[in-house]
């Protein structure tokens, strides 16, 4: 039976130069297509595992794990992990390095099915438990993954990196440029908060971009019911079309307000609760 090898702390992350010399023993390098830039700070790796509060028994979704650095560090805190990986290469190493541990999953191929769910083989395995997603996100699936996520009940939370221009729309507060269908979509159901930005030099190798580590908690009540996110995001995105439009001429003017709502406003000027009114009325 297989066993966790408990090595020292610092031993079970693998360091930049291991990675490398994993990729040039197979003859391959990161693909930018797929997003490969690989967090290589092991502080904030830790402190992104940390926030997550995975442990014993914790169940994990990890979408894009490249040669299974944060995947190591998740099952050496002894939880069971499902892993997501589209690219073939990396998807060798997994197997080679994790695929005798009876807590590790490996799923190769996209992380999405369609635009709207998550890869169907995972959530099979996943098979309504409660999960965790835990990521180092490939930055063209960030948005829709945790558009997702945000929505499933079965989802206690999602502790991530992404690129920071996302996270700041993650964030954003109503009237900003950055305050969109995505903001309204994921702050309906979590809260969001930053817990780091990451400089270029975090990753290997390493982007043109600066980064963020964010958490998203489930709000004990959230705006919409779950099974509403889909209509209610179909009004968001119409309004949001013509979001420098007034309320009025995009609607109609002819029709009942909700108290404290205007006409004349702009959608981008009104808040989630205040989105949540208008489409219920």
């Amino acid at each position: 039976m297989w066993q966790a090898t408990r090595l020292p702390y610092d031993a079970r992350v693998q360091t930049q130069s291991e990675i490398k010399e994993l990729l040039a023993a197979r003859g391959i390098s990161p693909k930018h297509r797929f997003g490969q830039n690989f967090l290589v700070d092991h502080n904030l790796l830790r402190r992104l595992v940390d926030a997550s509060g995975i442990g014993e028994g914790s169940l994990v979704l990890e979408i894009g794990p490249g040669t299974g650095t944060m995947s190591e560090e998740i099952l050496a805190r002894g939880a069971e992990l499902i892993a997501i990986e589209l690219d073939r290469d990396m998807a060798a190493i997994l197997r080679e390095r994790l695929s005798a541990n009876p807590r590790f999953t490996l799923i190769e191929g996209d992380c999405l099915d369609g635009k709207r769910a998550l890869n169907a083989d995972a959530l099979a395995r996943i098979a309504g438990r409660t999960f965790t997603l835990v990521a180092n996100l490939p930055y063209q699936a960030a948005s829709p993954v945790m558009a997702i996520c945000a929505s499933l009940p079965a989802c206690r939370g999602q502790f991530v990196t992404i690129q920071r221009e996302v996270g700041d729309r993650l964030r954003a507060q109503p009237g900003t440029g950055e305050y969109g269908p995505l903001t309204i979509l994921v702050q309906a159901f979590c809260e969001v908060e930053q817990l780091a930005v990451l400089a270029p030099g975090c990753f290997w190798p390493s982007p043109d971009v600066t980064s963020a580590m964010l958490a998203l908690r489930p709000r004990a009540a959230p705006a919409i019911a779950r099974e509403e996110a889909d209509a209610f995001g179909a009004f968001v995105h119409t309004l949001f079309s013509k979001r420098r439009k007034q309320l009025g001429a995009i609607l109609g003017r002819a029709r009942t307000w909700p108290d404290g709502i205007e006409p004349t406003q702009r959608p981008e000027t009104l808040a989630v609760a205040d989105l949540v009114r208008l489409w219920r009325a």
